[in-house]
């Protein structure tokens, strides 16, 4: 797949707003696909000599947004949201958003100010695994010279999961991913056991996250460890970690997931689960061999750590050099993530009381208590506690007045042709919400008192789609 010829022009266009602007806003999301977009812009613009702010934001403040500058960049969002509302005469604006757009290609046509969207939707592209906000901010800092940023735009397509339908990039993903290969900042392993912490964790360990179908070792590192002892590729008193493994070992492992997982799945399923188990690896080279950062899984989740817990611009510095201060902060962030998340798995799925309540065609938990920014993580955490064939929603409180929802479902879903982004953006603005997102991740935001009708009308909906 090569960049449509429009959008080229596009690009070209984006570079001549920028370089002849002084006054620039950058607004990004607070996702690891959000931060790697804000850095490359902040990047491209420090490069450029031009003074910026950058903030990074939650989707539901974007309606309505005052613009108090004379250019307005918003990076992995705004194409969903309505954020031209206050432009007046003169004013610039530019979004690179890979979400579904609320205005069409020639919404820009009879403004008085200046309005570039950049959206691979536009051009038939789909943004789900194509191309990421971070890729296309990417794609614009090319147009700049600064190929070097290649590897930023690999890690935003990694935490933006873009890679989950087949295992490996495809479309402009691949440009990219070949990008950073060829200025030896990437390096790919295809075809590996695609199972997070893979440098980190022992194997055993890391077996037992394995959640996109129920399985006897889910939750289970007893099990994981008898089942690694029974191949014969873990020892009791040497245990490994999936890079300490041989070609050999791997493959005996991935004979044993395959197994399990052809005995609780349809069978219409089954030729899709080798892409459960198998895909593409991805190593910085330019990254410590003993840090957590080498790997492009584990960075990108210290990148969302960031983003849960308020500190995006502490990932940002990271993305744009600072190995020092910076990385330190990085690691404590990490952490209380890691804690954050590990108490709210307790609270929802671990406790005597049925906290996870399941529908005919969907389940929820009330995640009250929990942060508001990492309730998606938790539902993503719990499907290995669930029905894998039905997806999970949690709620949590943003204010007062307000729900945060998240929803993540089991990648088999998707197979399925079921657009849960589209669902959750229909049913939303139903009761009064705003939201929208990928196939299998999504979210909205509601009033507190439509909890109850959101959730009628999301199982009414889905009435009919499921067909498990």
């Amino acid at each position: 797949m090569e960049i449509p010829q429009l959008m080229s022009e596009q690009y070209l266009k984006a570079k001549e707003i920028i370089e002849n602007s002084e006054d620039i806003k950058i607004y990004s999301h607070i996702d690891c696909d959000g931060i790697c977009s804000g850095a490359i812009l902040s990047t491209i613009l420090d490069r450029q000599n031009k003074d910026h702010d950058i903030e990074f934001v939650n989707l539901d403040v974007l309606d309505d947004i005052d613009l108090d500058h004379e250019l307005t960049i918003f990076s992995d969002l705004g194409s969903g949201q309505r954020i031209d509302t206050k432009a007046r005469e003169g004013q610039k604006i530019i979004i690179l958003d890979h979400h579904p757009p609320l205005r069409d290609p020639d919404y820009k046509d009879d403004k008085d100010y200046t309005y570039l969207e950049i959206n691979p939707i536009h051009h038939g592209i789909d943004g789900s695994y194509y191309v990421c906000g971070g890729g296309l901010c990417y794609f614009l800092a090319k147009e700049f010279g600064y190929d070097d940023l290649s590897w930023i735009g690999v890690l935003s397509a990694i935490g933006d999961m873009q890679n989950t339908k087949t295992g490996r990039f495809e479309g402009l993903n691949k440009i990219i991913q070949q990008d950073a290969i060829d200025g030896g900042y990437l390096q790919l392993t295809e075809n590996d056991i695609n199972i997070y912490g893979r440098n980190t964790r022992p194997l055993f360990v890391a077996l037992s996250y394995f959640s996109d179908v129920k399985l006897p070792i889910t939750n289970n590192t007893t099990e994981t460890m008898a089942i690694l002892e029974e191949l014969g590729i873990d020892e009791k008193h040497n245990r490994k970690t999936l890079n300490e493994l041989s070609m050999d070992e791997k493959v005996k492992l991935f004979q044993k997931l395959l197994e399990m997982i052809s005995k609780v799945v349809p069978g219409r399923y089954v030729k899709y689960i080798p892409q459960l188990i198998i895909g593409d690896s991805y190593t910085f080279l330019k990254e410590d061999e003993d840090s957590f950062l080498r790997d492009g899984s584990e960075f990108s989740t210290a990148m969302n750590a960031c983003g849960r817990n308020h500190e995006e611009k502490v990932a940002m510095e990271v993305l744009k050099g600072d190995r020092i201060e910076a990385l330190d902060e990085l690691e404590a962030i990490s952490k209380t993530h890691r804690y954050n998340l590990a108490t709210s798995i307790t609270k929802i799925a671990e406790s005597d009381e049925a906290n996870i309540i399941e529908l005919e065609n969907l389940q929820y938990f009330d995640g009250t208590g929990i942060k508001p920014e990492i309730v998606g993580t938790v539902a993503g955490m719990i499907l290995g506690y669930c029905n894998w064939k039905k997806p999970v929603i949690g709620f949590a409180q943003t204010d007062e007045e307000g729900l945060k929802i998240s929803l993540r479902c089991s990648r088999l879903l998707s197979y399925d042709g079921i657009h849960f982004g589209h669902i959750i953006r229909k049913i939303s603005s139903e009761v009064g919400g705003s939201g929208g997102g990928h196939a299998m991740a999504c979210g909205a935001y509601i009033p507190i008192d439509k909890k109850d009708e959101f959730i009628e009308l999301f199982n009414q909906e889905l009435e009919g789609k499921l067909t498990n």
